[in-house]
């Protein structure tokens, strides 16, 4: 059972809230000890557009506290006024993402809470905590996209038909034409070209069929069979 009345200092409040949360959370207390933290550095990675901006725009803060999820998440608690009568809690934004990463995703504003860690454990994971996630895992996904290469399209080898034979354009590899002409593909489009096909996909080849142009294709040509003798008509006397 937790102590009704709770230390309401910024230190003490962030050290409770901090076993409250859900997941592995540690807290640390920023005081300023004579003017001498270079606040900025961590304040400008409030990922807020509302009232947490809003107060860090018009006060200066000298001492906030941040907790750390182990995940590497992190929160920013600031008491505005100094006289621990409630405190803003706002995301901060991953510092290992391009900013390009984060076009088009909505920042994840802030709450303000009362000093009590318990009930502000409850507001965080119940309002603050799900928006925080969704907008780093959009963020994250933006990322992912943006350092992943292109998959590399495969070379292909086109073939037309013409009538009974196949034509191809010449490859410019010669172990691709090797493969075309070690399996004969053109008299046999059932048996030949499904070998091929075989063969090429062993060369990393994607094998296209193609409906005939207007005109033939030019290139490499495999062999027609015969044509059929032609019969001429007998003529009587």
């Amino acid at each position: 059972m937790h102590d009704p009345t709770p230390d309401t200092g910024l230190g003490s409040f962030v050290a409770v809230l901090a076993g409250e949360l859900p997941g592995a959370w540690t807290s640390t207390y920023h005081p300023d000890h004579g003017g001498t933290n270079d606040h900025d550095a961590l304040t400008d990675h409030v990922w807020d557009m509302n009232d947490v901006a809003d107060t860090l725009a018009k006060y200066t803060v000298d001492h906030y506290a941040v907790l750390t999820r182990d995940d590497g998440s992190r929160l920013f608690v600031a008491d505005p006024l100094g006289h621990g009568e409630g405190y803003l809690i706002a995301a901060m934004a991953p510092t290992d993402a391009p900013d390009e990463a984060f076009r088009g995703v909505r920042e994840p504003d802030g709450i303000a809470v009362d000093a009590d860690p318990f009930s502000a454990a409850e507001d965080i994971h119940y309002d603050l905590l799900p928006r925080y996630d969704k907008a780093l895992a959009q963020v994250r996904a933006n990322a992912a996209r943006l350092t992943t290469p292109p998959a590399t399209e495969p070379e292909h080898v086109v073939m037309t038909w013409s009538g009974d034979a196949l034509v191809v354009d010449k490859p410019d590899r010669d172990d691709i034409v090797q493969a075309l002409t070690d399996y004969g593909f053109a008299l046999d489009a059932e048996n030949d070209v499904r070998a091929a096909g075989h063969r090429l996909s062993e060369l990393g080849v994607g094998v296209v069929l193609r409906n005939p142009p207007a005109r033939p294709a030019l290139g490499t040509t495999s062999v027609a069979p015969p044509s059929p003798p032609v019969t001429y008509p007998h003529r009587g006397r």
